[in-house]
């Protein structure tokens, strides 16, 4: 099962208000474990970066108003790449899976509205998974916050001290295998994720099995007599007769 693991960055809270996406930053699970492959840009909004914005995310110095001299490994977006040279990149990365996005409503509808301004198909909101329903879901009256999250978990965002769409990616992924309790159900030792790679057929449904013929008792005649007797001196409630099956 393949699932992509997203998050944005953008001029603010509505793209029909003129609001734009600034970063995309996505990470690839196979059977709930990172394959290590990723997708992030930079997108040049071609519209000024509103200081709040700015306060959060700190990407665009060079598009406040007045500009801002940036500072060491400040990203600049006038000579990034607009959403349309991109738009079909992102697609093609994502393809058919699920998206796992924290407030996902927010981040389809600036990815929708973009795609849709470019001409190319929208996502479908049943294709996205939305890990703050499922935590307040799961921890309600609690604060469900990515940060509070990371606490809860004990996660380490000790680098998250602005929001980055890749970082934030990369944390949410840990969270969301938290969120649903734990990684895939053979604890990473399928060989399916390097079937895939090769072409062969995946089965994703993994299961153990039976085995054809129970193995034999390694309990002595003497033992098997021992335990017999241990068991009768406890009376008809014990576990071993039955009781409470």
């Amino acid at each position: 099962m393949r699932e992509i693991v997203l998050d944005t960055e953008t001029t603010g809270f509505d793209p029909f208000s003129g609001d734009r996406i600034v970063e995309i930053g996505a990470v690839e699970l196979f059977n709930h474990m990172p394959t290590g492959e990723t997708f992030h840009v930079y997108i040049n909004p071609k519209r000024s970066m509103p200081q709040d914005a700015f306060k959060v995310h700190g990407i665009g110095p060079d598009l406040l108003e007045p500009p801002q001299q940036p500072g060491p490994g400040a990203v600049t977006l006038r000579d990034k790449p607009v959403f349309a040279k991109v738009g079909q990149k992102f697609l093609d990365f994502v393809r058919d899976s699920k998206m796992v996005i924290h407030n996902a409503a927010f981040d389809m509808k600036f990815l929708n509205a973009e795609l849709d301004w470019m001409g190319l198909p929208k996502l479908p909101m049943e294709q996205a998974v939305d890990t703050l329903a499922i935590a307040r879901k799961r921890f309600p009256g609690s604060p469900a916050t990515l940060d509070a999250l990371c606490r809860r978990f004990n996660i380490d965002n000790s680098n998250r001290t602005l929001h980055g769409a890749l970082l934030d990616s990369e944390i949410l992924a840990d969270v969301y295998l938290e969120l649903i309790g734990g990684r895939q159900p053979d604890f990473g030792l399928s060989t399916s994720n390097d079937k895939a790679s090769s072409g062969a057929t995946v089965t994703d449904d993994w299961r153990p099995t039976a085995r054809p013929s129970p193995l034999p008792s390694r309990l002595t005649e003497k033992e098997q007599e021992a335990h017999a007797k241990f068991v009768a001196k406890m009376g008809d409630d014990a576990l071993w007769n039955g009781a409470g099956s």
